[in-house]
């Protein structure tokens, strides 16, 4: 079954999806990429905060007080970090072009700034756009943080276990994710 994995994102990010806020998760790949573009390696992962980049201003106003709250019980000396939310990617769709993207705005946490970035960066590769069912873990898991976590990468491998499916509690209804993703995917027709 191999080790499962986690997706590095910002921490303002993963409080997003773990609250409900958005369905999404946009990537081109971390800059030390093996492939040097993004690949989704698996459909089933751990959400695993990152702290070190996030920059407020390519959040929504509305959103930019997460990133103080993320950082308060967060210090460069922790020695291990807590998972708090498993997802299942339901949907990659690529967007390549910025009429397509605009249209995504109102379901995510970012400014145009950082949408714009990431879609300019590595111009000839689409975007990845993520549908995620995000579950919050009944147990949160304390793992040891291992230099192989560090580095800009999108996926890691953790020395952990999967999560069973009934300890996985869905942050937002079945209708309710299915009505979101349903929008989504009206807005990009």
């Amino acid at each position: 079954m191999g080790k499962p994995k986690a997706l590095k994102e910002w921490a303002s990010a993963v409080e997003a999806l773990e609250t409900g806020q958005q369905i999404v998760i946009m990537r081109k790949g971390g800059i030390a990429e093996e492939t040097r573009d993004f690949q989704v390696e698996s459909n089933d992962f751990f959400l695993y905060p990152t702290y070190e980049h996030q920059r407020k201003e390519l959040l929504k106003e509305a959103y930019r007080g997460v990133i103080d709250e993320t950082l308060a019980d967060w210090s460069a000396e922790d020695t291990h970090i807590r998972l708090t939310a498993f997802a299942r990617m339901m949907e990659d769709i690529e967007v390549s072009d910025q009429e397509q993207l605009n249209k995504l705005f109102p379901f995510h946490i970012w400014t145009e700034n950082f949408t714009d970035e990431r879609l300019k960066w590595k111009r000839k590769n689409p975007l990845h756009v993520m549908l995620l069912r995000v579950y919050q873990l009944e147990q949160p898991l304390l793992i040891p943080i291992e230099q192989a976590y560090m580095g800009c990468k999108s996926w890691i491998e953790l020395q952990a276990d999967l999560p069973n499916d009934a300890s996985l509690v869905p942050v937002i209804g079945d209708e309710e994710f299915a009505r979101q993703v349903s929008e989504i995917k009206q807005a990009l027709a």
